[in-house]
């Protein structure tokens, strides 16, 4: 779910934030969040390390957006031709070719509007997972529940850490914002109800889900619930209830992917358009419309080629949101405010980083290890 999206001034570096750091009254009110940002525009951080995370974090969105919205397609068309042979890589291409004109939109400005119908989009499906899922639990059609952890204790192990991935990802949206709200005054006020909006929406939309699919498939479920609703190619609810929720899923797919293409489509512009010329030049529209093109071209690649749903959130959430949400905030807080090696604030952001170090650590291999057992089992371009 997307309300808000991280926009160039967190990916680039923006205006010139001299005045801030010298302004230390004004500094005193910003929190975790807006000293993050702060901090990860200096030379160094910004450029090499914080930069390169959060554009692949926005990238990878693109990606696995692009997959679900390829997956979804599929599910409506083998409801519609159950014997049907089209693969679930031309699906993905089907899909990415609508990604491939809204990312002609010209800013993110104009995406406002399709932000809260995706909003709205993201409420309505979660709902209708929840209710297909109770009443297929409730139902003589369902399957056999069964709870039990499969595998040895290796994978259960590395499974429980690919896990913590996954749901990293899911909400890590809380980081979109604490950049946004960097951008104008009052900064605390405005982290704050966007942090406390995104975290109810994702909480009650997240864990409806999950607990309702878990209660109905058991260690069946799928890493899109929707899947467990056709059985052989059957399907255990009403057929038009399958259509509308999987097309509600294409819609907000279509516009998630067009948001999180924002930072990839400024970086791209900045490289390669004309500042003197006007925006809607030929100067200026020919870059834009090929360096767009590609973008959305390499993401509909990769996710035919790697159509494993689950393993791209584990390596969105080891290698990007961990460090982004639960490391570098408290590191960059001691950086900044200098607590004291006494105080209890000093430990306590010490042993969160050193924690979840730890957590990123184990979780970017277990997320490593998942990606090259699904591409062993199924080769590229699988049919899933």
């Amino acid at each position: 779910m997307s309300t808000v999206s991280p926009s160039s001034v967190a990916v680039d570096g923006g205006k010139d934030i001299a005045k801030i750091r010298h302004q230390d009254e004004a500094q005193k009110e910003l929190d975790a969040g807006a000293l993050f940002v702060l901090k990860s525009k200096g030379p160094n951080w910004g450029r090499y390390y914080v930069g390169p995370i959060q554009f692949m974090v926005c990238y990878g969105a693109v990606v696995g957006g692009v997959l679900l919205g390829g997956q979804c397609m599929k599910a409506i068309y083998l409801l519609s031709h159950p014997d049907g042979t089209m693969k679930l890589y031309e699906f993905v291409i089907i899909f990415g070719c609508l990604i491939l004109i809204l990312a002609q939109i010209p800013s993110f400005h104009s995406l406002r509007h399709i932000n809260m119908i995706a909003l709205a989009l993201c409420l309505t499906y979660s709902a209708c997972a929840t209710a297909g899922s109770i009443y297929v639990g409730n139902s003589s059609k369902g399957p056999n529940k069964d709870y039990s952890i499969l595998g040895d204790n290796e994978s259960r192990v590395f499974g429980m850490f690919n896990a913590i991935g996954i749901i990293a990802t899911t909400f890590g949206n809380g980081i979109i914002p604490e950049i946004q709200a960097t951008i104008a005054p009052p900064v605390k006020g405005k982290m704050f109800k966007g942090l406390c909006f995104c975290y109810a929406v994702l909480g009650v939309t997240f864990f409806s889900v999950a607990i309702s699919g878990y209660w109905a498939f058991g260690n069946q479920s799928e890493g899109l619930i929707l899947g467990n609703f056709l059985d052989d190619g059957k399907p255990l609810v009403p057929k038009w209830f399958l259509f509308m929720t999987n097309f509600l899923v294409i819609l907000q797919q279509s516009a998630i992917a067009a948001v999180y293409l924002q930072p990839t489509n400024e970086v791209l512009e900045k490289t390669f358009a004309d500042p003197l010329s006007k925006e809607f030049s030929l100067r200026n529209v020919i870059p834009r419309i090929i360096s767009r093109s590609l973008s959305v071209i390499i993401a509909t690649f990769v996710a035919a080629m790697l159509p494993f749903f689950g393993g791209i959130n584990s390596v969105l959430g080891a290698f990007g949101f961990i460090p982004l949400d639960f490391i570098l905030p408290v590191v960059f807080f001691n950086l900044t405010f200098k607590p004291s090696k006494s105080s209890p604030i000093f430990w306590l952001n010490l042993s969160i980083a050193v924690v979840f170090s730890a957590i990123g650590v184990i979780a970017a291999i277990a997320a490593a290890r998942q990606m090259g057992l699904d591409a062993k089992n199924y080769q590229l371009f699988a049919n899933v």
